[in-house]
């Protein structure tokens, strides 16, 4: 099983400086749009003609950019596709897997009100260019 944590809390483990990595699965143009500071990209759904599709590459462009005793945070828009995400990771060995709760924007309950804020309505810090290697394109290319 894997924690899921607080926006607070992985902003706290990302300025650690314990080697946490905060790996955002939405889709590329989501990520482009705005993620977390120093996040990297690799998106476990897809655009295809049908709309989103499970990425079949997902698991192995994971494992070729990131050890099995990596600290890995996964996020999202809203927390479903990192939660699946983390279940992945910890079924293919990964053993330091945390969930950031809400995702980037938040939680959202019955009848699509918000039931819990994400990083960007907390207003922590979200960044609109990508470091250097952390693109889907870039990670996918090391496979």
């Amino acid at each position: 099983m894997f924690d899921r944590i607080s926006p607070h809390e992985v902003k706290e483990l990302l300025e650690s400086g314990e080697g946490y990595v905060y790996l955002d699965v939405r889709a590329e143009d989501e990520f482009a749009a705005g993620h977390v500071p120093g996040a990297r990209n690799v998106p476990i759904m897809v655009r295809d003609s049908m709309g989103m599709s499970p990425n079949p590459e997902f698991l192995a462009v994971v494992e070729a950019n990131f050890p099995k005793d990596s600290k890995i945070i996964t996020g999202c828009l809203r927390g479903g596709r990192s939660t699946k995400a983390a279940r992945i990771l910890l079924s293919a060995g990964y053993v330091h897997v945390k969930d950031m709760r809400g995702g980037l924007d938040g939680e959202m309950g019955p009848g699509g009100v918000l039931s819990y804020e994400g990083w960007a309505r907390l207003d922590l810090p979200v960044a609109l260019e990508p470091d250097a290697g952390a693109t889907y394109e870039e990670l996918r290319s090391r496979r």
